[in-house]
């Protein structure tokens, strides 16, 4: 009878003794950030997974860990843990400086002074040809921050058609893996090329390099190459490009290794796509530019898998969408 009551005495301690196990604290976090602007707080590193609520500027959080090149796991301050992106737009991580004075440079012809790192964002004025700039910080491979004679700061391209440099390094490039930027699309572009010929599957699987469909190939290219996993299907690459802030809607601005997206096929002729908003289509295909007017990507069973295309004047340059870097 003893050992029966001390059995279910035992019970209630092996059904509910796990919850009085604590919860790692914030304490074990890398490091602390402070939200930018509004961001989606979620449940999982996915931007289709449900949105706790959004984190508002202002907040301070802290980083559990980087998941990996466009997820922070974060704790906000009544505890909840979930995820928001790593966008420099919408979090700065402690320690992580925004002003890092990297040189002077030389405005080589007139360019937009912009209030954000964003092709959209307020102009300024123009910066005029001769005038020179303090650059405070290469913010990615499109956008420079600098700050002007006048003592007022802002975003300019990087294109050398618009700004000279001098001094310093404007190229921390320190978001994945090791070398320069140069030097890891080099990486994604020669893993790619190994693929050459590889057989062309709708939905092939992400667990093997046996098949590939467009945005497969392409998130293995650069998963091989530098080790960034992108989302795996082209619409959401096509997101996370937009959500670095430098995308391009034409494809002569691109720089090699760029991803490019385009809407659906409609036919080889020009006219096949006038009158077309493209604002309001669908990605229907990912690619990697090569620069000279070529692309590497896969699309077709017909067409032997991955291959390398030429753009101009075909149906690829009607159906562009837009395009940019992925680091």
């Amino acid at each position: 009878m003893k050992k029966q009551l001390l059995a279910f005495a035992l019970i209630p301690s092996l059904l509910f003794g796990a919850v009085t196990v604590p919860f790692p604290k914030a304490a074990s976090a890398a490091t602390t950030g402070k939200v930018i602007s509004s961001v989606s707080f979620r449940q999982s590193p996915d931007e289709n997974s449900p949105r706790i609520r959004y984190l508002k500027a202002g907040e301070p959080v802290s980083i559990i860990e980087k998941v990996n090149a466009y997820w922070y796991r974060v704790q906000v301050t009544n505890g909840q843990i979930g995820y928001v992106s790593t966008s420099s737009k919408y979090i700065q991580a402690n320690g992580q400086s925004t002003t890092p004075a990297t040189g002077t440079g030389r405005i080589v012809a007139s360019v937009s002074f912009r209030t954000a790192a964003n092709e959209n964002a307020t102009r300024i004025r123009y910066l005029k040809a001769g005038e020179t700039v303090q650059i405070l910080q290469k913010v990615n491979a499109y956008w420079y921050k600098v700050k002007a004679s006048d003592g007022r700061e802002g975003y300019i391209s990087t294109s050398p058609t618009y700004i000279s440099t001098s001094g310093g390094s404007t190229s921390p490039d320190t978001n994945t893996g090791g070398g320069t930027t140069s030097e890891k699309i080099q990486k994604v572009i020669a893993a790619g090329k190994k693929y050459l010929g590889t057989p062309y599957e709708y939905g092939s699987s992400r667990n093997n390099t046996a098949t590939f469909d467009c945005s497969d190939f392409v998130r293995q290219a650069y998963l091989d190459g530098i080790g960034l996993k992108l989302p795996s299907d082209s619409r959401g690459q096509g997101a996370y490009v937009k959500s670095l802030g430098h995308h391009v809607t034409d494809w002569h601005n691109l720089k090699v290794g760029d991803l490019m997206f385009f809407m659906s096929y409609k036919g080889t002729a020009e006219s096949n796509y006038s009158g077309i908003n493209k604002a309001t289509q669908t990605i229907t295909h990912v690619a990697i530019y090569l620069g000279n007017g070529q692309i590497l990507s896969t699309y077709s069973k017909e067409s032997g898998g991955v291959r390398i295309d030429s753009i101009a004047n075909r149906h690829w340059e009607y159906r562009f969408l837009y395009g940019g870097s992925a680091l």
